[in-house]
């Protein structure tokens, strides 16, 4: 008989007859599924256990277990990465002899790996929204203080988020922690950036047409560029001269319509005497998305949660001018979720069948709205749009 020792975080009586005795690219268990995945340099199998899809990585008992706690700690730190589960080590298979260990993480439902992007139905204006999506994720490691060292498509997995693309991390086998990272050590990460990735599209290219608005030899770059513009925004310091306290408000509303919250404001007198400089603290990319769950106790992306925000302000605006006096974003907020959230996403459930996206699908009535309402030149309303949306949904669309 072989041995070993799961560590997870809660119970896992399920996944205690899985064959962790035997090296995993053997397993033949009637639970393994196949999802569609990035390519790993490790053996990965995906297990679906009642309604939970779990991922399985082996590798040396080291990295498992340092990867295991930096997924913890980067979640902590509201960073997008996959959820560490568990991991298994000391594993000996039937003869004694030693197994690399395992790390188990729950399967990020709705999400791609990118090469999927470039297949099947298609994302419109992939290009920005796969670039952003990718300068997003990096500033926000790097603002958690991790040196990732291997960033690439590979390790990154997207899910759609508001019509756009949230990228995902996966991978940190060769991540470090620090309190915070130097100029040159960004700048080392950026540099890895640029090679995987132009690397990786000109493997990707081989097999199928990229969109010309995707070329080789630049994306890298690219991606660098929109990184360091967000970088600089994040931590711009002001100037606050006597009589414009105001701007101290006016640049953390602008950090939070950039979805960021702020931790702390850092002021301090300049060698002038009569001035203060300015630095804000970002903490994390969470500000839209608790200020969604507190008004409605619903959970959404990061985007999706902007979008709907968005919304429930825009009502609140002219609810204010149909009463004659300025109503609460709470009170919008209930209208909102009664008449417009909650009668769309039905409709979504029985034309459509239960969905655990439905978020996500609300987004899209939300875009379609948008683009059925630019191309009448009059808004055409929820109905409407709703309608029309459940009607041509399926219908494919560009890669450009």
């Amino acid at each position: 008989m072989g041995n070993y020792t799961l560590t997870t975080l809660g119970a896992a009586t399920e996944l205690l007859d899985l064959p962790f005795e035997t090296p995993l690219a053997d397993w033949t268990d009637r639970r393994l599924v196949q999802v569609p995945r990035g390519i790993s340099r490790h053996v990965v199998r995906f297990v679906r256990i009642h309604h939970q899809i779990f991922a399985i990585k082996e590798a040396n008992e080291r990295y498992v277990l340092r990867e295991h706690r930096l997924l913890h700690e980067l979640s902590e730190r509201s960073v997008p990465v996959v959820d560490a589960f568990g991991t298994v080590v000391d594993r000996r298979d039937a003869d004694g002899d030693p197994l690399p260990g395992l790390l188990i993480t729950k399967h990020l439902p709705f999400s791609l790996p990118y090469r999927s992007l470039f297949t099947g139905r298609g994302v419109p204006d992939l290009r920005r929204r796969l670039l952003d999506s990718l300068a997003e994720l990096f500033v926000r490691i790097h603002l958690a203080g991790f040196y990732w060292g291997d960033c690439s498509l590979s390790n990154t997995l997207f899910r759609r988020d508001a019509g756009e693309l949230q990228a995902y991390a996966v991978d940190f086998e060769t991540s470090e922690q620090h309190e915070k990272l130097s100029d040159g050590q960004r700048s080392m990460d950026l540099d890895i950036l640029e090679q995987n990735i132009t690397g990786e599209l000109a493997d990707l290219q081989a097999e199928v047409q990229l969109p010309p608005a995707l070329p080789v030899e630049e994306t890298g770059a690219t991606i660098r560029a929109r990184y360091q513009r967000l970088w600089n925004e994040i931590n711009r310091q002001l100037l606050i001269l006597p009589g414009e306290s105001y701007l101290i408000q006016e640049r953390i509303r602008a950090l939070n319509d950039l979805g960021f919250s702020v931790g702390e404001i850092e002021l301090v007198k300049t060698e002038q005497g009569d001035s203060l400089r300015l630095r804000t603290i970002v903490v994390d990319r969470e500000y839209h998305r608790r200020l969604l769950h507190g008004l409605t106790g619903l959970v959404a992306g990061d985007r999706q949660a902007a979008l709907m925000i968005n919304e429930i302000k825009e009502l609140q605006a002219n609810l204010s001018a149909l009463h004659k006096y300025t109503q609460s974003l709470s009170m919008a907020a209930h209208r909102w979720l009664e008449q417009m959230y909650r009668p769309t996403t039905q409709r979504l459930r029985e034309a459509l069948g239960p969905r655990d996206d439905e978020t996500e699908l609300y987004c899209q009535v939300l875009e379609h709205k948008w683009y059925l309402s630019e191309r009448a030149k009059k808004d055409v309303g929820h109905k409407v749009a709703l309608e029309d949306y459940i009607k041509n949904r399926l219908a494919p669309q560009p890669v450009t």
